[in-house]
Formats: structure tokens, C-alpha cells, sequence
């Protein structure tokens, strides 16, 4: 079984540990809307926008409240860290870059709330499903880097390991120009939009599905 880190103690400071690429985010709404995290950005890391977040956690407003959260490319944490504050029970960041798991716990530290349980793994995200302990998730956010081809090992990883509520709702963010993964067969997609160079998609995974 692989250790899991969890957060629960606050940070002295309201800053995260360092990188001369620094950024900022903003959390969009629920117990912390308004506050600003910082983060690092190594070379292809881009956070999901303000306008999309938006749209997506309006689509997951009556499915967010005390749900179980996987993060799986997180980067600078703005999928996940949102889940925290709109109300799910436990957010799973995976992220593999060492740096930036450093400043994503630092921000989990700075959310700390007895009423959210947010954990960080610094693991490649296909290794990290590959694990024998898996538990089922309510939402999974997808958000890999552009052009990497990392989207379909994770989808059939995803499905076939068990790390999928019944009924769990997945969202897909990817390159306008980017060919479209092969979804499985109980995978319906719900909605879907773009933002320039970005097409986004929400999906519900399906229990019963006509063959």
C-alpha cells in the first residue's frame, strides 16, 4: 500500500515554499471564495481559467456537497482546491512534479477545515492508478497536459480498477485540437463547451447501459 499525506495542520505562513516561477489563483466560490493561492508553474502547467471553473462547478453544484474528489494531473491544485471549498469531504491531489506537490500541501495546509480531508501524492498519475488500494470516487477531474496522450490510459484505468463510484461524474479538459479519447461504453457524456483553445466536457459513468 502506498503512504498517503495527509494535511491537517495549519501553516505558519501565508505564503507557499518558493520558486522564482510564481503565479497565483483564485478560488471562485463556497467557505473560501475569494482567496488567493499562490503556486509554481514549471513549463507546460496551466491552470484551468476563472471562466471555465465557473461553468464547471455550476454543472457539479448539486453533486460537489460531501462528495469524494480525485485530482489526478492536479498542478496548481484550482480543480481540487475549489472541490475543498464548495463543499466535497475528501479532495485527492496527485501531481508528479516534487516542487509543486511542496506548494500544494502548503496550500491545503492554509484551507484546513475539520470539514474537508485534502491529501497529496506526489505519484505519476498512471502508476498512482495502478495501485492495489484503490477506493471509489464520486468526482474526477482530468485535466492533463496538452498533447501528452495521457487522457486514454487513465480513462481504462479509471473504469476497470475500481476507482469509480457507481454513478461518478468525470471531467474531461483538453486542447480544441486534440483528438477525443475513446470513452467506455457506460460513460455518457453530459455536457460540453469551449473556451478558445480548450474543449471541456462533463460525463457521467452509467451503472446500466444498453449494448
Amino acid at each position: 500500500m502506498v503512504a498517503k499525506t495527509t494535511v491537517r495542520q495549519r501553516s505558519r505562513s501565508n505564503q507557499p515554499v518558493g520558486g522564482r516561477n510564481k503565479n497565483s489563483l483564485r478560488i471562485i466560490g463556497g467557505e473560501h471564495r475569494g482567496r488567493r493561492l499562490q503556486f509554481v508553474a514549471p513549463e507546460g502547467l496551466r491552470p484551468t481559467t476563472d471562466r471555465v471553473r465557473e461553468t464547471l462547478f455550476n454543472w457539479l453544484q448539486n453533486r460537489i456537497q460531501g462528495a469524494r474528489v480525485l485530482d489526478l494531473f492536479a498542478g496548481s491544485g484550482a480543480l481540487g482546491f475549489e472541490a475543498a471549498s464548495r463543499g466535497a469531504r475528501e479532495v485527492m491531489l496527485v501531481e508528479m512534479n516534487r516542487h509543486v506537490c511542496e506548494v500544494l500541501r502548503q496550500n491545503a495546509a492554509l484551507l484546513d477545515s475539520p470539514d474537508v480531508d485534502i491529501k497529496v501524492q506526489q505519484r505519476d498519475a498512471r502508476k498512482f492508478l495502478q495501485q492495489s488500494d484503490s477506493n471509489s470516487f464520486d468526482i474526477v477531474f482530468l485535466d492533463p497536459p496538452f498533447r501528452k496522450n495521457l487522457l486514454q490510459p487513465v480513462i481504462e484505468l479509471l473504469e476497470s480498477d475500481g476507482w469509480l463510484a457507481d454513478d461518478a461524474l468525470i471531467y474531461i479538459e483538453q486542447g480544441s485540437d486534440e483528438a477525443e479519447a475513446q470513452l467506455p461504453s457506460n460513460w455518457q457524456p453530459l455536457k460540453e463547451k469551449s473556451a478558445g483553445q480548450v474543449r471541456y466536457q462533463l460525463i457521467e459513468r452509467a451503472t446500466n447501459v444498453s449494448q
